[in-house]
């Protein structure tokens, strides 16, 4: 639950995400050898570049949009297909083992599965077997073929031609600019609001967007403030006023003298501005209340106690910079899951834990209040929330209390 998440214990040189590689030499797990007579194989060099195409070629991709692996097979295709043989997801299986299912996928659904991908790629039935290395025991029976599901697929919905599936980093300006949509952002968000809802800054991974097609009702006139991901309100123009009847013309009179100049007198002094108090460059990393503190002790740490402190947000809560500064790293994190540490003009460091999703990337510079990131679960985590810290160095157990750092400087957390 999302007021009790926090993350479990830190062990960074034993938790990571190697740890859970499924091999092709686990016991049980053996891969089929696809014969080179298969008339709906693929090449591995077509399916490398249907990977970089889904992926960027990452075959142990998990970014929480609810598909998995260089190939992104939803958890239904993967089981449907046999993937469960290798591995329980297709982010925790080999290579070899993903493109092992992908050819039954071929043969049964074609390269509509892939339905951009596979165009980019070359994918087509009836291409080279792929060479995979590991050939099936003599004495292993052959695997079961599971009957898949009415449409099925590891990457579309039926209507794929026509739709997008948000992925991370995202947002309605760049999906309109790679897609070439007439109207840009705006048309993109009328004709999706029932998906996207009233805040068109704020889309999720794995929302499926509609690229065409009639237009969503007109939208209502609330006010709002214009922007690269958000639409201008229209306003109704007003109506011209109506013309006065003229007034008739006043007797000319005889011109009044002209007043005599008044003394010059020196011009004041321009006002000095105000500098910038310090508060006005430090923000919250999000807008909720803290939830487990700062040093709580426990045997879920390997300190003892909890080096950071815990806000519960819902997955997808925008995270934002609590203070100007450059990105040290934007990643992959162990047991924090996804995160980001910036380091600060004071020296200090900040961390942001157990992200779902990254805007920035190292040796960035970022601004206070810029959004960083969107709130999570990854890593080792119970549950929704952000983890955040404040270091005097980048890395773990340099940590002092993030609430006082902030109050100190004017931010009310």
């Amino acid at each position: 639950m999302a007021g009790t998440g926090r993350h479990r214990r830190y062990q960074p040189s034993r938790i990571n995400r190697a740890s859970l590689t499924v091999t092709a030499g686990g016991a049980g797990i053996a891969l089929p050898l696809v014969g080179a007579g298969s008339s709906h194989a693929a090449s591995v060099d077509v399916w490398e570049k249907v990977a970089a195409c889904e992926s960027t070629d990452n075959w142990r991709i998990n970014s929480g949009n609810g598909y998995y692996g260089g190939l992104q097979f939803s958890q239904a295709t993967w089981e449907a297909y046999g993937g469960r043989k290798y591995a329980p997801r297709a982010d925790l299986a080999t290579k070899d083992q993903q493109i092992a299912v992908a050819e039954k996928v071929l043969e049964a659904q074609g390269p509509r599965a892939w339905p951009t991908c596979s165009v980019k790629a070359g994918l087509t039935r009836g291409d080279d077997a792929p060479e995979i290395t590991q050939p099936r025991p003599q004495d292993a029976a052959p695997p079961k073929r599971i009957a898949p599901k009415a449409a099925a697929s590891p990457t579309t919905v039926p209507t794929q031609r026509e739709g997008y599936t948000v992925a991370r980093g995202d947002s309605l300006s760049r999906i309109a600019r790679t897609e070439r949509i007439k109207g840009g952002w705006q048309q993109l968000y009328a004709q999706n609001r029932t998906v996207v809802g009233d805040d068109p800054d704020l889309i999720f991974p794995g929302q499926r967007l509609a690229l065409r097609g009639k237009a969503a009702p007109k939208q209502d006139r609330r006010p709002a403030t214009a922007g690269p991901d958000r639409p201008a309100e229209k306003v109704r123009p007003e109506a011209a006023p109506k013309p006065k009847p003229e007034a008739a013309p006043k007797p000319k009179t005889a011109p009044k003298p002209a007043p005599a100049p008044k003394p010059k007198t020196a011009p004041k002094p321009a006002p000095v501005p105000k500098p910038r108090t310090e508060a006005a460059s430090f923000a919250a990393p999000v807008a909720a209340g803290p939830s487990t503190a700062y040093r709580k002790t426990g045997s879920s740490w390997s300190s003892g106690y909890h080096t950071g402190v815990d806000f519960a947000v819902p997955t997808g809560t925008s995270v934002k910079a609590v203070a100007s500064g450059k990105v040290v790293s934007a990643g992959w994190g162990g047991a924090y899951g996804y995160e980001i540490v910036l380091r600060h003009g004071d020296g200090r460091y900040s961390q942001y834990a157990h992200l779902s999703a990254l805007t920035v990337r190292a040796g960035q510079q970022v601004s206070a209040g810029q959004r960083i990131a969107r709130s999570g679960s990854t890593g080792n985590s119970t549950g929704p929330h952000l983890h955040f810290e404040i270091r005097t160095g980048p890395g773990y157990g340099s940590d002092i209390d993030p609430l006082a750092y902030l109050r100190a400087r004017g931010v009310s957390v």
